[in-house]
């Protein structure tokens, strides 16, 4: 990111070291570790940077080698990091974790974030004008988890104000940092605070008890997007055209611009004069899965790529689920995105070709075959 432009996404949120098995087995068996970055904002950040928009990432690491890593990894994507806090009392967290699949019993995670610098954001440290120039501001519930300022920090982010960039929220529920309980009342005041929500059918099935898209709109009816993800199925958004939406920039040069939506601008909606949802349905294409971990941050982080570029409601689901791609195919929790030109002929396919696409490892390379039956 160059500059001082003013950002297209700014993304709030912790970041931690993450360390990879060098074979699959138990922690306890694995002999060494190789050294990554994962963070759901962070993620998104850096996505969306290597997809060619301007992002900040703001955050709070330690003073430590972890920091350091931390701050030179996401900078190295093009994210701005010039807002993130060096903690001279708290370490940065880190996590290991099994190359087994999160879906088995088999999959293990170890935190160590508790204390973490990341634990100790709050109003004072991220003060709303820290985030106000961006067109929008990414949220994950993740980081509600983590304190009571981080708690803090959420509610004032997320409260009602004039000139409040447009809220993306991730539900991006962790059972395992709400041990005291109370995620489904704190997140579900966070998701409908929102313009924008993601969350998975199943950790709404987990959260509130509903886990059919149109139960959890009736659920979520304030956002003016809803987005429901489905693993393999797809995902399903549920919009209105009550609120305005970033008014796309202009095309980079070289680059056509991808298919409008009928109000550019704006949501994806058809019409402007009812604020009755409008419904769109993509499926997943088939991916040969190397991990799943970051495959949410990704999916979020090609709709909101799309959303910046003012494409329709179906090209956005359909790179969602590409760069969900990206990272399904990768060990990390971070691929590399497919170049745009390539990702926008695919999310061009008619739906005959579109529902025969198969992606597997190295397809984000412009020279790799895209499968079909």
């Amino acid at each position: 990111m160059s500059g001082h432009a003013p950002p297209d996404v700014v993304c709030v949120g912790e970041s931690m070291v993450t360390f990879l098995p060098v074979r699959p087995g138990r922690l306890a068996d694995v002999p060494a570790f190789t050294r990554a970055i994962g963070g759901a904002e962070s993620n998104v950040a850096c996505a969306l940077a290597a997809a060619g928009h301007r992002v900040k990432w703001i955050g709070r690491v330690g003073r430590d080698g972890f920091g350091d890593h931390l701050v030179e990894t996401i900078g190295a994507y093009g994210v701005d990091v010039r807002a993130v806090d060096r903690d001279p009392d708290r370490p940065t967290g880190v996590y290991f974790r099994t190359a087994d699949d999160r879906a088995t019993g088999a999959h293990e995670v170890a935190y160590y974030r508790a204390g973490s610098a990341a634990s100790a954001m709050s109003p004072a440290t991220v003060p709303h004008s820290s985030v106000a120039d961006a067109r929008i501001l990414h949220l994950t519930g993740i980081t509600a988890a983590l304190s009571a300022d981080c708690l803090a920090l959420m509610r004032e982010l997320t409260a009602p104000r004039p000139g409040r960039p447009l809220l993306s929220f991730d539900v991006n529920h962790r059972a395992g940092l709400w041990r005291h309980g109370g995620a489904g009342d704190v997140l579900l005041e966070l998701a409908r605070r929102a313009d924008l929500v993601f969350v998975g059918a199943d950790e709404a099935e987990v959260l509130w008890g509903v886990g059919s898209p149109r139960a959890i709109r009736a659920l979520l009816a304030g956002p003016t997007v809803l987005v429901v993800k489905r693993g393999a199925e797809g995902a399903v958004v549920f919009e209105r055209c009550a609120e305005p939406f970033p008014t796309p920039p202009l095309p980079e040069p070289g680059l056509r611009p991808g298919p409008r939506s009928s109000n550019a601008g704006r949501a994806g909606c058809a019409d402007t004069r009812t604020s009755a949802d409008t419904v769109t349905t993509v499926p997943a294409p088939r991916v040969d899965v190397t991990a799943p971990v970051g495959a949410g941050d990704a999916f979020a982080a090609g709709f909101l790529s799309a959303t910046l570029r003012g494409l329709d409601t179906r090209t956005r689901l359909r790179h969602g689920h590409l760069m969900a791609a990206a990272a399904l195919t990768v060990p990390a929790d971070l691929a590399t995105p497919p170049r745009r030109a390539h990702a926008d002929r695919l999310a061009a396919l008619d739906e005959a070709a579109w529902g025969t696409l198969h992606l597997g490892p190295g397809w984000t390379g412009d020279d790799q075959e895209v499968r079909t039956p």
